[in-house]
Formats: structure tokens, C-alpha cells, sequence
């Protein structure tokens, strides 16, 4: 069945844009120019994926995103006119998956939509192992569950897949190119810093835990404990 977009943006040119893109590739797109109209039709059904403006009358993407997070990890993405590094780290850590800035190529989002759902998908049909631990982490990896004794810490599909390749490395430094490959399914080249983003979300999670993502220096990431 084909996956199932919504995309939220005041911009008609910018909806109609996105939707043809997307629709060519077969994907399924109901467009809203509002976040409050999508939240009233996600809430009755939801989609697979949420496309995302920031500026929009009435609530705004990242108050938008933050309200769909305290109930559901679909896939959300932003997309912005806002270029500045707070309001890319504030959509990253607030719950999007990843954020593309406009004027943007249609090419580039449809791209990185893919990307997140072949993501998904070769995450599900890998699964060899039911659980990975490290520290006092541990991974249900079929439930898809990250958990700290009885507690479960909440992640998003990108938060979940990157945790999850950290601890099936856990005894090396993974690159950030790496990561962009094997976790983003990128074969392109595209911009680093979207690692660092989900990193810097992944820890604020992780505060309470003691396993803590180490960056190497010009290279990319580790796992290491307290003790």
C-alpha cells in the first residue's frame, strides 16, 4: 500500500510543489494550509509521514511537531524559510526527523523522504536479534523499544535506528558519514550536521542513563559509560 503524506504549509505554491514531486514518486499526499486543519485530520487518521512549515497561522510546525511527539513517532519533517542553527536544533530536538531549508530542491525532499521510509523498512526486515545492551540500556529491537530497566525512553524512527546502530557497534567509533549511510540511507552528499542534531537529542534522553554518546573529535560518535 502506498504511504501516506500530509503536508502543512500556508504557501499554496509551496503545497502544490511538494505534492506533485511526491506524487510522481507514488507516494499518496493530502495537503493542509494550516497545522491545525492536519493535526484535526492526523487525530482521525493517522498518515505515515507529516511534512511540516514552521511559519503558519495559528500553531506553528515546531509547536505542531512538539504536540504529535507526546503521542505518536511518525516521521516528521520540516520544512522552513528559517536558516538559523537554534531553529534547526530546536525542530531536531523537539521530535522532526529532519529539516530542509527553502527555497529547497524538490529533488533533495523527495529524496530524503525515500530515504526515511527505506530506512524503516530495511530496519524491519533485518531484524536478526531481539535484544542489544549496553550499559543500563537495553534495546528491544523487535518491539522497537529502548528501555532503562522498567522505563522505556521514547524515540523517533531517526532516534531509535541510530541508537540501534550505535549498539551494534559499540565497541568502535562510528563516522558520521557512516551514520549518514547506514542509519539515513543517504547515497548522496548532503549535510553532516543532521548526525549532530539527532545526537544532541538522543543525549538530552540519555541524561538520566549511564551510557552517554561521546563524540570523537573530526570523525564522529561513540558509546561509553559512566564507569
Amino acid at each position: 500500500m502506498e504511504q501516506m503524506i500530509y503536508v502543512a504549509d500556508d504557501e499554496k505554491n509551496i503545497r502544490d510543489l511538494i505534492q506533485s514531486f511526491l506524487k510522481n514518486d507514488g507516494f499518496r499526499v493530502k495537503t493542509f494550509e494550516d497545522g491545525e486543519s492536519l493535526y484535526r485530520a492526523f487525530v482521525e487518521e493517522p498518515a505515515d509521514m507529516l511534512i511540516l512549515d514552521i511559519m503558519m497561522p495559528g500553531i506553528d510546525g515546531l509547536s505542531l511537531c512538539s504536540k504529535i511527539r507526546e503521542h505518536h513517532n511518525v516521521p516528521i519533517f520540516i520544512v522552513s524559510a528559517r536558516d538559523s542553527e537554534l531553529d534547526r536544533i530546536m525542530g531536531i530536538t523537539i521530535g522532526s526527523d529532519d529539516y530542509l531549508v527553502k527555497p529547497f530542491s524538490p529533488v533533495e525532499l523527495v529524496a530524503r523522504v525515500k530515504a526515511i521510509f527505506r530506512r524503516i523498512q530495511l530496519d524491519q526486515k533485518t531484524i536478526q536479534i531481539d535484544f542489544l545492551k549496553y550499559g543500563d540500556i537495553t534495546i528491544d529491537v523487535k518491539v522497537r523499544e529502548v528501555r532503562v530497566g522498567d522505563v522505556v525512553i521514547e524515540t523517533t524512527p531517526t532516534e531509535f535506528a541510530l541508537m540501534t546502530y550505535l549498539f551494534e557497534n559499540q565497541d568502535r567509533a562510528v563516522s558520521r558519514e557512516e551514520l549518514l549511510k547506514n542509519v539515513w540511507k543517504f547515497d548522496f552528499e548532503v549535510d553532516t550536521r543532521a548526525t549532530d542534531d539527532v545526537v544532541k537529542r538522543l543525549r538530552k534522553k540519555l541524561t538520566q542513563t549511564k551510557v552517554r554518546i561521546s563524540a570523537v573529535w573530526g570523525y564522529g560518535f561513540r558509546l561509553e559509560t559512566e564507569d
